[in-house]
């Protein structure tokens, strides 16, 4: 079984992790928090673990009016972007036609739930033909608020991803550990017990990005600390590495989300490990959603 968090700063876990990274070295300092504030004019590049784009999501969760959609879509119509960050936003079910009808197309649609199959007889639920029918491309599985409170296991979480991306829509995989777990030190045996939920059922990772949202800090104001969050998003690297594949856990983006907003948005996005963010109550704000998104320019050193 996993070792306790604190654990992972040994020098043996650490040389596992290294040959993931991108960078010829993966110095082990503590100084690495600084990697993006380097103020050279050379040309820069984004450094991350994961080799796809830095991804903001925006979980709009069951909030908003049509009025409030409508003024939230133009702020980020509106908003100047950073090119190299993919983005989605993820409104309520009866809001997904009017969002990806006035939203710029430099921002893709997610559903915030999907049904583990083919739709039918099941009052309340929605298919994923029915996603990509109306042309939503995402959806967000797993999260918190659908496991603690709805009470989806991991095992039914896992089988509504892998039937979402057999109809190709790609998925924000969410785990994370509640704060009795944490304090007991099994931060780590929750979120390879859930990642292996989807490892289970899920056998093509290029569409899936995984969040990982620890639930004491989801819309508590607590946000874990760039450090707390890096050993997380390690661990799981080094998880899929030894249970998918290398080529896997190179490749895969993990992005954070947990009361991320645009005042620790910059911090957390210099850890190498940290691939962006799934953003809930700030995403409803476009000005403090831009500035997240542009938070990518964080993770640019000189190249």
């Amino acid at each position: 079984m996993a070792a306790a968090p604190g654990s992972l700063a040994c020098s043996s876990r650490l040389s596992r992790l290294a040959d993931l990274r991108r960078t010829p070295a993966a110095p082990a300092a503590p100084q690495q928090v600084h990697l993006g504030c380097s103020r050279r004019r050379a040309q820069r590049t984004v450094a991350m673990a994961g080799s796809g784009k830095f991804f903001v999501g925006g979980n709009w969760k069951c909030n908003g009016t049509k009025d409030s959609i409508s003024k939230l879509v133009s702020e980020l119509n509106a908003a100047t972007l950073e090119t190299d960050v993919d983005v989605v936003v993820a409104p309520p079910f009866i809001y997904i036609d009017q969002v990806k009808n006035s939203l710029t197309g430099r921002i893709e649609v997610s559903s915030q739930n999907v049904w583990i199959g083919k739709g039918g007889a099941y009052t309340g639920e929605i298919s994923a033909e029915q996603l990509v029918d109306i042309g939503c491309q995402w959806v967000i599985l797993g999260h918190s608020e659908r496991r603690n409170i709805i009470g989806e296991t991991d095992e039914f979480i896992g089988k509504k991803a892998a039937y979402a991306l057999s109809q190709n829509v790609k998925v924000i995989a969410c785990i994370g550990e509640l704060l009795e777990e944490r304090e007991a030190g099994k931060t780590f045996d929750v979120c390879f017990k859930q990642m292996k939920a989807y490892a289970d059922s899920i056998s093509n990772w290029a569409d899936v990005v995984i969040a990982y949202e620890p639930v004491w800090a989801i819309g508590t104001g607590k946000v874990a600390t760039p450090e707390q969050a890096q050993e997380v998003h390690a661990a799981i690297r080094d998880w899929l590495k030894t249970n998918v594949s290398p080529d896997v856990a190179s490749s895969i983006r993990i992005i954070y989300g947990g009361s991320v907003n645009a005042a620790n948005c910059a911090e957390l996005a210099k850890k190498e490990d940290i691939d962006g963010f799934l953003v809930g109550g700030a995403s409803l704000k476009g000005p403090d959603f831009t500035t997240i998104i542009n938070s990518v320019t964080s993770k640019k050193v000189a190249a």
